[in-house]
């Protein structure tokens, strides 16, 4: 695929609407994860508690997204942190 300009097709357009398979094929996969307990639904204004990942459905229900705030806490930061240029050079 040619990504110079003029641009092919497929990357001119925004990638909203979706489909109405990749629709239902997502709200069976949100689904599957509030059934397994994974996340949990809630409100756009209401404050949220613990590490649970969560969905965010806005008032229309169109955009979805997820706050892993609490997550930070519990994963450790720059396990494996990039060398210096410098350094890696030596």
């Amino acid at each position: 695929m040619v990504v110079e300009r003029p641009y092919p097709p497929m990357l001119r357009g925004p990638p909203y609407p979706e489909s109405l398979e990749i629709s239902k094929e997502t709200e069976q996969h949100v689904n599957k994860l509030l059934d397994m307990d994974v996340t949990r639904r809630i409100g756009h204004n209401e404050i949220v508690e613990g590490i649970k990942p969560v969905l965010i459905t806005w008032n229309d229900g169109k955009c979805m997204c997820g706050d892993f705030e609490e997550l930070k806490y519990y994963t450790k930061a720059e396990r494996y942190p990039i060398q210096r240029i410098p350094h890696a050079l030596d």
